[in-house]
C-alpha cells in the first residue's frame, strides 16, 4: 500500500503569467531604448558627450541585473507538510542543532542562552537532539551560561512538553501578551506552574547577569588567542526530585583553538569545528544551523524539514531545506527593510520552483552527508588526506548517527582529547576542510558559497515558509548597521565574483540555465553601485550646465523611458500588495535600495577588489545585538538614525545635495529659458530621488533629536558638492 505524501508542491500559475508578461513587455521596451541609444549615438553630429555615454552603459548594466533578477519569477512554488504523516518517534533520525555566538559583549549571553534553550525545546524525541554551541569567543561567561541554561532547562522542557507550550523561547513566552498554552483555559494547574517556572526563569536571568558582572571584570582571556575548550554540559548533582529523570537533548560547548598567526575562516571554521566535534559525540544525519539571536519560534520546525528529507522521492538529491529569515523586532513601516521582502517572498519562492533556494546563513536543516562530498572513498589514508588525521572521525564519516556521550570515564577522556584534537587550530592543515569539504571558506558569505557549490554538484534545496515562522531574530534597527552588513554580505557576493567560482563560468556548465540566472543576479548585485552613482549624478550635472540626456517629451521616444519607468514601478507595487504590504513599503525599499547601492554596494565591490589583489585581508565583524534605547525608540517611530560613521554617510548626503540643487537649478532653467521639452526627464529624476529620499532631506534640515545627520557630515557633502558641480562645469563645458 503507498503511504500518503510526507508534503505537498503546488505552483503559483497566476503569478507566473504575471511575472512572464511584464518580463516579455519590460525587455520589448529595452530592446527599443538600445534601438534609440545607438541610432543617436551613430547618427549624431557631432558625436554624443562622453556623459551620454556612460548613461548608456549604465542602463545597460541595470537591463543586465534586470534580466538576470527574472529568473526568480519564473516558476513560483508554494509547499506544504504534513507532520502527523511522519513515522514514530523512535524511527526519525537524530539532528543536531548548531548555534553559532563570537562576541559575548555584542551578542548578551542572555539571549545565546534563550535561542540554547528554545533549540532544546524543539518537539522532537529529545534522545534524537543534540544542540552545541561555537563560542568563537572563549569566553568563561558564555560557557558558565549554558551550564546555568541546563538547570534551567531541566524544569523549563518538561513545563513545555506537559502543557504543550507554543513558543518554547522562554524570553518570548513570558513576555508575551497571548496565552500560549494548547491546554483548556484558566486550568488552575497550569498557571500554577506558570508562576512556579517563572521565578526559576528569573532565578536563571539572575544568575547569568550575576556572572556576567563577575566574569566579566576579571576575565582576561583574547576572542583571537585561546586554547580550545570542549564541555558536556551534564546533569550535576540532583537537587530536585524527579528533574533529573526528565530526558534531555545533549548540550555541548565547543570554543575552538584560535591563534593570531592562524586563519580561523570565521563563522565557516566555526561551523566545520561543529561538523567534526559533533562527529565523533552524536553524528547525526542532519544539521539544523542557528545565528545566535534566532530562536525557535515554531517547535514543530524540525519535524516540518523531516517531512522533506525522509520523502525518498527528493531525498536522495536533496541537500538542505532553507526557512525564510523573519524577524520579532520591525516595526509597522520597517524603515530599514529590515524583513529582507524581497528575497524571501519574493525571489526564494521562485527559485524554489527551480533547483532551489540559495543557503541563507541560518535557519535551515542540512544534511550531514553533503558537506562531506563523495563518501565512496574507503582507503584509509586518503580519507585522513582530505578529512584530517583523526581516526575517531574517519570512523564516523561511513556511520552516520552513532550516539555517544562523554561521561567521566577512560575511553570517554579519550574522545574529550580527540574532540579537542578536532578542535585545535592546526588541525585542518593540508585537508580538504573548506576547500571541497564543509562550509567552505572562499568567501565570507559561506552560506553563499557552499550553497552554490552544492547546486554546481546536482544537489537541490526546499523552501518551507509556514504560516507560523520557523524562526525569529533581530533584525538591525539602526542605518550604520545595516549599511556595515550590507558591506560585509557584498564584499562576500563580489569575491565568489572575481574568482574561479564565478557563476557565469562556474556554474553555467553544471546548473541548469535558469538557476545559474538566479545565482549571476547576486554575482552582480554589488555593481548596482556603478549605474547608481552615473544616474545620481551625470544627468543632474548635465542638467545645470544645459546638456539633455533624454529625449524630448514630445518625441515618441520618450514614452519608451517613460513605459520602462512606470512599468518596473507598477511591477514592484504589485509584488508589494500581493504580499500584504503597503505602498509606504515600496518607498521604504526604493530608498534603502538607493541607500546601499552608493555605500555598501560600492564600499563592499571595493572591497573584495583589494582582497582580489592582495592589497587588504578578509575581515568579519559581528552585528551588533544590544539594543540601545535611543536608537530603538527613534526606530519605533519610524525615523531614520544618522548616527552612523561620516565614510557611510557622505555619499548618502552629497548625492541628496546635488539633486537638491539640480531640481531647484532645472526648474529655474525650465521657466527661464523655457527648456521643458527638452529637460522634463532630469528634472523629474532628481524630483523621484527627493522623493523618495525625503527621510534624509528631513534628518539634514528639519529634525533636532540626536539621530539627525550631524552637522560636520552635511558641511563636508556641501564642499563635495560644490567640488562635484565645479568639476561638472568645466568638464561639460569644455
Amino acid at each position: 500500500m503507498k503511504s500518503l505524501p510526507l508534503h505537498a508542491c503546488t505552483s503559483s500559475i497566476s503569478s507566473a503569467i504575471i511575472n512572464r508578461s511584464y518580463s516579455l513587455l519590460h525587455f520589448t521596451a529595452l530592446v527599443a531604448l538600445f534601438y534609440y541609444r545607438l541610432s543617436s549615438f551613430l547618427s549624431s553630429k557631432p558625436k554624443p558627450s562622453l556623459p551620454y555615454l556612460l548613461v548608456f552603459a549604465s542602463e545597460m548594466l541595470l537591463s543586465i541585473i534586470w534580466l538576470f533578477d527574472q529568473a526568480y519569477t519564473w516558476r513560483p512554488v508554494s509547499r506544504t507538510t504534513f507532520p502527523e504523516r511522519l513515522p514514530e518517534d523512535e524511527e526519525l533520525p537524530g539532528i543536531d542543532v548548531f548555534i553559532c555566538t563570537a562576541d559575548h559583549k555584542k551578542e548578551p549571553p542572555l539571549e545565546v542562552m534563550n535561542t540554547v534553550l528554545s533549540a532544546m525545546a524543539l518537539d522532537y524525541p529529545p534522545d534524537k537532539l543534540s544542540v552545541y554551541l561555537s563560542d568563537d569567543g572563549g569566553s568563561s561567561l558564555t560557557l558558565q551560561g549554558m551550564r546555568e541554561a541546563w538547570l534551567f532547562a531541566r524544569s523549563w522542557l518538561p513545563f513545555c512538553r506537559r502543557f504543550g507550550i507554543k513558543i518554547r523561547c522562554p524570553k518570548v513566552y513570558f513576555s508575551s501578551l497571548e496565552d500560549n498554552y494548547s491546554g483548556p483555559l484558566h486550568s488552575l494547574e497550569y498557571e500554577e506552574e506558570k508562576e512556579k517556572i517563572k521565578g526559576k526563569y528569573e532565578l536563571f536571568k539572575e544568575r547569568v547577569n550575576k556572572a556576567g558582572e563577575i566574569i566579566g571584570s576579571e576575565e582576561a582571556t583574547s576572542s583571537k588567542d585561546h586554547p580550545p575548550v570542549i564541555e558536556v554540559i551534564d546533569d550535576g548533582p540532583e537537587n530536585e526530585a524527579g528533574i533529573r529523570q526528565a530526558k534531555m537533548p545533549l548540550l555541548v560547548y565547543v570554543s575552538r583553538e584560535k591563534r593570531p598567526s592562524h586563519s580561523h575562516h570565521f563563522k565557516a571554521g566555526a561551523l566545520n569545528v561543529l561538523l567534526r566535534v559533533s562527529g565523533i559525540i552524536t553524528n547525526s544525519p542532519y544539521i539544523l544551523v542557528l545565528d545566535c539571536d534566532m530562536y525557535c519560534n515554531d517547535p514543530t520546525s524540525a519535524r516540518q524539514a523531516m517531512c522533506f528529507h525522509l520523502d525518498p522521492a527528493i531525498s536522495p538529491s536533496l541537500a538542505f531545506i532553507q526557512f525564510p529569515q523573519k524577524f520579532h523586532n520591525i516595526n509597522k513601516n520597517d524603515i530599514y527593510d529590515g524583513q529582507l521582502r524581497k528575497i524571501f517572498v519574493i525571489r526564494w519562492p521562485g527559485i524554489d520552483g527551480l533547483q532551489g533556494p540559495v543557503l541563507s546563513g541560518t535557519g535551515f536543516y542540512m544534511k550531514r552527508e553533503a558537506l562531506y562530498g563523495n563518501l565512496s572513498e574507503k582507503d584509509v589514508m586518503r580519507l585522513k588526506q582530505s578529512f584530517g588525521h583523526s581516526n575517531e572521525f574517519i570512523m564516523s564519516i561511513h556511520k552516520i548517527y552513532q550516539y555517544s556521550s562523554i561521561k567521566n570515564t577512560e575511553s570517554s577522556s579519550k574522545l574529550q582529547q580527540e574532540a579537542q584534537f578536532l578542535s585545535s587550530c592546526t588541525y585542518e592543515k593540508n585537508t580538504l576542510w573548506g576547500e571541497q569539504m564543509g562550509f567552505l571558506y572562499h568567501s565570507v558569505v559561506e552560506d553563499y558559497f557552499t550553497g552554490f557549490i552544492l547546486h554546481c554538484k546536482g544537489k537541490t534545496s526546499v523552501f518551507c515558509n509556514p504560516s507560523k515562522p520557523a524562526f525569529l531574530g533581530s533584525s538591525t534597527t539602526n542605518l550604520n548597521d545595516l549599511l556595515v552588513q550590507g558591506t560585509r554580505w557584498n564584499s562576500g557576493l563580489f569575491e565568489v565574483t572575481l574568482s574561479k567560482f564565478c557563476p557565469f563560468i562556474y556554474g553555467l556548465s553544471r546548473m541548469p540555465l535558469l538557476q545559474t540566472m538566479c545565482y549571476g543576479y547576486l554575482a552582480l548585485q554589488p555593481l548596482y553601485f556603478l549605474p547608481l552613482w552615473c544616474l545620481a549624478t551625470l544627468p543632474q550635472l548635465c542638467l545645470l550646465n544645459g546638456i539633455p540626456i533624454y529625449p524630448q517629451v514630445s518625441s515618441s521616444w520618450f514614452m519608451v523611458f517613460s513605459f520602462i519607468f512606470l512599468a518596473s514601478l507598477l511591477k514592484h507595487l504589485e509584488e508589494i500588495l500581493s504580499t500584504g504590504a503597503s505602498i509606504q513599503t515600496l518607498l521604504n525599499e526604493q530608498r534603502v535600495w538607493m541607500m546601499k547601492s552608493v555605500t555598501a554596494y560600492t564600499f563592499g565591490s571595493l572591497d573584495a577588489i583589494m582582497k582580489c589583489f592582495g592589497m587588504r585581508e578578509a575581515s568579519f565583524l559581528p552585528t551588533n545585538k544590544v539594543a540601545d534605547d535611543e536608537q530603538v525608540a527613534l526606530y519605533q517611530m519610524g525615523k531614520l538614525n544618522f548616527q552612523a560613521s561620516t565614510m557611510i554617510l557622505t555619499p548618502i548626503i552629497t548625492l541628496i545635495i546635488l539633486n537638491m540643487v539640480s531640481f531647484i537649478g532645472g526648474v529655474a532653467r525650465m521657466f527661464i529659458a523655457g527648456s521643458w521639452n527638452e529637460t522634463f526627464g532630469q528634472v523629474f529624476l532628481s524630483l523621484y530621488i527627493l522623493m523618495v529620499n525625503y527621510p534624509v532631506i528631513e534628518g539634514m534640515l528639519l529634525r533636532k533629536d540626536k539621530g539627525r545627520v550631524p552637522t560636520p557630515v552635511t558641511l563636508l557633502s556641501l564642499v563635495i558638492t560644490i567640488f562635484l558641480l565645479c568639476l561638472g562645469h568645466m568638464t561639460l563645458r569644455w
